[in-house]
């Protein structure tokens, strides 16, 4: 009698001896079924739940690594059942594990930068390590690092520490550093694939996407109208923040990959749209938003009247506009500051920044206001233009409305609101309108736009209504942002973009992570002050347009480097767990309730264990006892309350534990960690 059986599972004829397991049989003929609890040699276990299958006719599902396969048995992998029931395995499995799969810093960057794996290279002084991990993600990093306003550190949990780590400062620092060796840090090039994309806008985000193109092995031509590419990192940062020096290496070692950078080429002007599309198989529009927005003042039209990008522009380009000795700029973000900043170095005498909000409500670096006030800009808070007048054509004054701040609105934010009859007039010779910018639509007549006149692209996939065109960054949809945002849009569009070429479409679902619940106790720490950036005293750099911070000395960068809590998981990248939960598209909170003890385990000599990251599969009790015939690990307590704990009893179980590690790489959520 022969011992071979035949049945089928998703309807593929599979045959395997008498006894083997489900899940065994899938495994040999390729068919993958989800476990978490189970090891080849190891007897089943069957505690995760997440091998269910479905044998047509069986009132109930099945556990594929223990149930025998049989004779004629139709098994179904993938059933609607089978689905449901591994959601809610998961759901209850992430119910009660407390961990973070990535830290907050990648969490909260637009562009998911891994921070904290850079900051530990630089920890390790590893900088080309670290120019690496960011080059990942962002491309300009010495440059970037300069100019972000990092919304990472706002997250930065060090926080409740003491202060947040300086993390763009050191992005920054190991960019320099690997510059400075004369090295180029760069990614694995894909063989050439044939296909050409164009990208109009040479900015942070048309950079950023082809040198993820170049990589992919595609043919990039960058489009730019102005003399020089880097968009608003050339043209609307201040040298003194950034020097062009420091973005045209940056910028060189992306056209080394082989893109071709072509600049004064205006859209509209030198060429059309269709001239682009029919010269290349796809296009990503990234032209940013190079228009200042106008506040709708009487007056705007007067000579003396500037807008804050074109002003910040010209001074880009070697000119110096007629501003007088007395400026105003109107506005409270970013731009308004380095406007400010610039009035003053060149020559203006009083420089007050009009708000129509309190400081508290500024949207602009809590450092660049203090900075421009150590540089003697005066702010003139809760005031708004009512009207510019003018003299001969040219300004004069500003009459400026008093206003105070209103009741909270549903968001919790105060409106401004007029202060009836009162108001100041301020003699000036010119004011400097910084309230915001906005796309220019020249030469993008074919696609359709928004109410406020950006460009209308998919939010997931970045595509434009014209077949193979694309749109990323400020010029989309809801208008312009920061840099690191612009970026963002513009590696998914290139994923995309990339993805198009290849006759493929990409799924979207928004990435599944788990995070921690935040306690008291996790932030009793050694306190380790956040490093100061060295910098120009404020009467010298207010008188020229050199960069005014000094950087971060070797030693004060791997001391602020150590101070990350790494609040990620080591094990993210490997981690089943979450891998599952993403593919299957859960929510870790909806099942929440009791969490298992969490305490964190280092009698495993040189293993850390997480008994808030544990599942309680007993893999890790398994193979000590049955592999490495130890018996160290063992389940202690009682039902819910039951956890893993080690149990040592002479030097040379020690001395076995510490050169093992077989628990530790069988872990299939990173609960186990070597040290």
């Amino acid at each position: 009698m022969s011992d071979m059986i035949r049945f089928k599972i998703n309807e593929k004829e599979i045959a395997c001896e008498k006894g083997t397991s489900i899940l065994d049989a899938a495994k040999a003929n390729g068919i993958e079924i989800p476990n978490l609890c189970y090891l080849k040699d190891l007897s089943p276990y069957g505690a995760c739940g997440m091998c269910l299958v479905e044998a047509a006719n069986s009132p109930k599902l099945l556990r594929a690594c223990s149930a025998k396969a049989a004779d004629g048995m139709e098994i179904f992998t993938d059933s609607e059942r089978v689905v449901k029931a591994r959601r809610v395995a998961l759901e209850l499995l992430m119910s009660d594990h407390s961990g973070d799969c990535v830290g907050p810093c990648k969490l909260n960057c637009p562009a998911h930068t891994d921070c904290q794996k850079y900051l530990a290279q630089i920890a390790e002084k590893d900088y080309e390590g670290a120019v690496a991990t960011i080059k990942d993600k962002v491309p300009l990093p010495a440059s970037i690092g300069r100019v972000c306003p990092h919304p990472c550190e706002t997250a930065c949990r060090r926080r409740h520490v003491e202060e947040p780590i300086s993390i763009a400062y050191l992005k920054a620092f190991a960019a320099d550093k690997v510059l400075a060796s004369g090295n180029h840090v760069l990614g694995e090039q894909s063989a050439p694939t044939g296909k050409t994309v164009g990208i109009v806008g040479g900015g942070p985000a048309g950079l950023t996407a082809a040198y993820q193109l170049a990589l992919k092995g595609h043919k990039v031509t960058v489009y730019d109208k102005m003399p020089k590419m880097g968009g608003m990192l050339r043209y609307g940062i201040p040298e003194y923040r950034l020097p062009k020096a420091v973005l045209d290496q940056e910028i060189a070692e992306i056209a080394s990959l082989g893109v071709e950078l072509i600049n004064g080429c205006a859209l509209g002007k030198n060429i059309t749209l269709a001239d682009i599309r029919e010269k290349h198989d796809a296009v990503l529009i990234a032209n940013g938003a190079w228009k200042s927005a106008s506040i709708r003042c009487p007056g705007e039209e007067l000579e003396g009247v500037f807008g804050g990008i074109d002003f910040l522009r010209e001074i880009a380009l070697g000119g110096k506009p007629a501003i007088g000795k007395k400026t105003a700029i109107v506005g409270g973000g970013n731009t308004a500051m380095d406007a400010c900043r610039s009035a003053v170095r060149l020559g203006a005498e009083e420089v007050s920044v009009v708000y129509r909000r309190t400081r508290a409500e500024m949207p602009a670096e809590d450092i660049e206001i203090k900075e421009a006030e150590e540089e003697g800009v005066l702010f003139r808070f809760l005031t708004n233009p009512a009207e510019i007048i003018g003299e001969d054509g040219r300004v004069k004054a500003v009459k400026l409305q008093v206003m105070r701040l209103g009741e909270p609105d549903d968001r919790g934010r105060r409106a401004p609101v007029p202060v009836e009859g009162e108001f100041i007039t301020l003699e000036l010779d010119s004011i400097i309108i910084a309230a915001g910018q906005k796309n220019d639509p020249a030469g993008f007549e074919d696609l359709p736009t928004t109410k406020w006149g950006t460009i209308v692209a998919d939010e997931h996939n970045f595509r434009t209504e014209l077949e193979g065109v694309f749109a990323a960054g400020d010029a989309t949809n809801k208008g312009a942002s920061i840099a690191i945002a612009a970026i963002a849009e513009a590696n998914e569009a290139a994923r995309h973009i990339d993805a198009y070429l290849a006759g493929i479409e990409l799924p979207y679902h928004e990435p599944v992570v788990s995070e921690k619940e935040l306690s008291p106790e996790m932030f009793d720490r050694e306190k380790a002050p956040r490093a100061v950036m060295p910098q120009r005293p404020a009467e010298e750099r207010r008188n020229d347009f050199t960069e005014i911070n000094y950087g971060f000395s070797e030693e004060q960068a791997v001391a602020e480097a150590k101070r990350c809590l790494s609040c990620g998981c080591h094990d993210y990248g490997e981690c089943k767990l979450i891998q599952y939960a993403d593919a299957y598209c859960i929510d870790c909170k909806r099942l929440k309730g009791e969490h298992h003890p969490g305490f964190r385990e280092t009698r495993l000599v040189s293993i850390e264990r997480d008994q808030g990251k544990c599942i309680l599969c007993g893999l890790c009790v398994r193979v000590c006892e049955d592999q490495a015939k130890k018996g160290i690990l063992g389940l202690v307590g009682r039902g819910f309350h039951t956890v893993v704990k080690p149990e040592f009893h002479d030097a040379a179980v020690i001395a076995a534990c510490k050169d093992c590690h077989l628990c530790a790489d069988n872990c299939p959520t990173g609960a186990l960690k070597i040290i």
